[in-house]
């Protein structure tokens, strides 16, 4: 991993994504969805996490956060731990899911080729930590974060994306408590 996607602040704010492996929309079924914000909850709740910005897409997840009791990197690698396993037994027993069998077929396979999964794999590996260091950037990234369903055509305006600090920011009320940058 290159020096620039690392988590060398221990207090510093910064612009993380990642995605589910192969890119697999899973987060179109708002069951799976909802598993990562009552994780991010919990995180906010337990562990300290600060939350500023966030978006759930399909296949993908973004933030703008720090932490104020333990390494961003250890809260991050919590999260991803709990929300993987928590996901795939989700997948496994929702008998409604018409992909279940190819996806846990697809998480099984990554597991297999990674070195350091026992059976699934649901996450990619690197979140490409961004430190962020200026109003500026802090400013880019959370344009970013909450243009990315309007890019992606899911919607017009950025408060319409259920699944996404933007309400916040526009002046309604989101799915998970948010500060304000």
């Amino acid at each position: 991993m290159s020096r620039k996607y690392k988590f060398h602040n221990k207090e510093g704010l910064y612009f993380v994504s990642f995605a589910v492996i192969n890119w697999i929309d899973v987060f179109i079924r708002p069951l799976y969805a909802e598993i990562l914000i009552e994780s991010l909850k919990h995180c906010k709740d337990k562990l300290g996490l600060e939350l500023f910005c966030w978006c759930i897409m399909p296949s993908h997840i973004h933030l703008i956060f720090r932490t104020t009791t333990v390494n961003p990197e250890v809260v991050l690698g919590r999260f991803k731990e709990y929300t993987s396993k928590q996901l795939v037994k989700a997948i496994k027993e929702n008998m409604k899911e018409s992909r279940r069998e190819w996806i846990l077929w697809m998480f099984a396979r990554a597991g297999a080729k990674a070195s350091n999964v026992k059976n699934y794999q649901f996450w990619q590996h690197h979140n490409h930590p961004i430190e962020l260091w200026s109003a500026a950037i802090i400013e880019q990234k959370a344009n970013y974060i909450h243009n990315n369903p309007v890019v992606a055509g899911f919607v017009n305006e950025p408060y319409e994306w259920r699944y996404s600090s933007a309400i916040d920011y526009s002046g309604g009320k989101g799915l998970i408590e948010i500060i304000y940058l």
